[in-house]
């Protein structure tokens, strides 16, 4: 987003002073309580040499945090400002190179971790815009670096690093650029196969539950998608439509909505759940594969599946 890139680099959407905010208002007297005064957050000012967009995000991302003081625990009561701050470097992360961005996402943490409320408070901004299901910035290559750094970290405990440990070790299984873990599924007619036997140029993972709205819309939006379709007509692409769990009646009831060119199935030992062999803390969930199964899209959306079909087909 080239609007939003220019107004990152170019205006001083927050201010700060060392943490602190000028104010014009008269000084309290010493019998009141002082006011929070960070109410604005200070971009760092791009030296003017710095023509190119590429160079300019480049170094935005890196600086992006200097006029922070991490140790002010102020920063956690004016989530407006703060919160506004750590969406937008979020969004700025995107027009740097994937391994840029988690540099500057894992110094953004460490530089956290001066004060535990701080950190906490930032990581829990993780969580909520990179980890939560229902996020539209959700991104699991910006949040693995936010586990690794919290695992590695001495201001938690033992207890603390446990859920971290576990959701990086969930993130780390079927990741872009590495091959999907093979599984075995079942059909209704109970004749089976496994995700490695499909042998079209595109695989197309849907893993959906009977009856969810959200399951019903993706199978629409997929019914309708020209690239998917086209390449399912042509026999390059597969979709094989999954069901995880164990209510095997409600499933049959609803097999009649999804077309029968799909592959209509469903995990018979619960390996993929009770293994948790891919994440499913978000139902649908759709994985994008080549022929070596290889993950190209991973916890993706019909519209940029669409996309890069597009490009690469």
């Amino acid at each position: 987003m080239i609007s939003l890139l220019t107004a990152l680099c170019a205006l001083p959407l927050f201010a700060c002073n060392g943490g602190k905010a000028p104010s014009t208002a008269p000084a309290q007297a010493k019998s009141e309580v002082r006011q929070d005064t960070i109410t604005v957050f200070t971009l760092p000012e791009i030296p003017p040499m710095m023509t190119a967009p590429e160079l300019r995000a480049d170094f935005l991302v890196r600086h992006y945090w200097d006029n922070v003081n991490f140790a002010d625990t102020n920063y956690i009561h004016h989530p407006a400002v703060t919160e506004q701050a750590w969406v937008d470097f979020c969004n700025v992360l995107n027009h740097v190179p994937l391994k840029t961005a988690q540099e500057a996402m894992r110094s953004a943490i460490e530089r956290a971790s001066v004060n535990k409320k701080v950190f906490d408070y930032i990581t829990d901004l993780a969580d909520k815009y990179l980890y939560d299901p229902n996020s539209p910035m959700r991104n699991e290559e910006f949040y693995i670096p936010v586990l690794e750094t919290m695992i590695a970290s001495q201001i938690l405990d033992k207890v603390e690093k446990i859920r971290p440990t576990a959701r990086l070790e969930l993130a780390k299984k079927n990741r872009i650029g590495t091959k999907a873990l093979d599984f075995t599924y079942t059909l209704a007619s109970g004749a089976q196969g496994s995700l490695y036997q499909i042998k079209t140029e595109y695989v197309l993972l849907f893993i959906n539950n009977p009856g969810c709205h959200a399951c019903s819309e993706t199978t629409r939006e997929l019914n309708s998608a020209l690239n998917v379709n086209g390449l399912l007509n042509e026999k390059r692409l597969t979709v094989l439509s999954l069901y995880p769990d164990e209510e095997l009646e409600e499933w049959r009831k609803h097999l009649n909505e999804f077309p029968q060119k799909w592959i209509n199935a469903y995990d018979k030992e619960l390996i993929i759940k009770e293994r948790q062999l891919y994440d499913l803390k978000a139902i649908p969930t759709l994985y994008l594969l080549d022929k070596e199964k290889k993950v190209l899209l991973k916890d993706t959306t019909v519209k940029a599946i669409e996309e890069y079909l597009s490009i690469y087909k």
